[in-house]
């Protein structure tokens, strides 16, 4: 159903609180709206789909989320026809932390794969990304096969990993929600995710060469499997 059939409360953008404490897994707040299936909250911790990484999974007053999606500045979340939610029910948001953590730990690997892959080849382009939780792939414009220079970028990323570096993740605007990630001294990039706190969170990487039509390159993203801190 369409955003514009929602009836608000006086708070209509949803506080974003996944990118304040990305580690937090439970929050309560309040029903900011409700469209048939569909509602809006006062604060959240579920991530969307936005940038290439995929929405959270986790429940909204013990209903399970079906669909997340961003519009603008504003989250609305699909549940169950018959969630009988309302405007103004408190509600407790909670999300899966181990597919959080992984995408978390995807999507940086392929920042810094990104970044390290623009360095090198100044004339590729860039065509488009996706983070899901088993793995994560990035796509160029691109002749070349890539294949001869993976190992060389992932001892590049890897220099970074074990660098143990903090990562600093903030508002370059935050009337317009325009967020970035900085890891000093390696880059500063414009980004809305979620992010990992240290490089070493990241661990081991590894890389492999798709061929996706003439003219198109993927490098397809892998990092190993481990159990994640306890969120805070």
């Amino acid at each position: 159903m369409s955003s514009k059939t929602v009836e608000y409360s006086v708070q209509t953008t949803t506080r974003k609180v996944f990118w304040e404490n990305p580690y937090l897994v439970e929050l309560e707040t309040r029903v900011t709206g409700v469209a048939a299936n569909e509602v809006t909250l006062e604060s959240t911790i579920f991530y969307a789909l936005s940038g290439g990484q995929e929405s959270d999974s986790g429940v909204i007053g013990q209903h399970s989320v079906l669909q997340a999606r961003k519009e603008d500045h504003q989250i609305f979340y699909q549940l169950p026809e018959d969630h009988g939610l309302n405007v103004g029910d408190t509600v407790k948001v909670s999300i899966d932390w181990a597919r959080r953590y992984k995408l978390m730990r995807l999507h940086f690997s392929a920042e810094i794969v990104l970044e390290i892959v623009m360095a090198k080849f100044p004339a590729i382009q860039k065509i488009g990304a996706h983070i899901a939780e088993d793995k994560a792939r990035i796509d160029f414009f691109w002749s070349e096969n890539l294949s001869p220079v993976l190992a060389e970028i992932t001892a590049e990323a890897m220099r970074v990993v074990h660098s143990d570096i903090r990562i600093v993740s903030d508002y370059s605007d935050k009337d317009l929600e325009r967020r970035y990630w900085e890891i000093p001294g390696f880059a500063r990039v414009p980004c809305g995710g979620t992010h990992l706190r240290q490089t070493s969170e990241i661990g081991e990487i590894s890389l492999k060469r798709d061929n996706v039509g003439k003219g198109k390159e993927r490098i397809v993203i892998r990092v190993d499997e481990r159990t994640p801190p306890e969120p805070s």
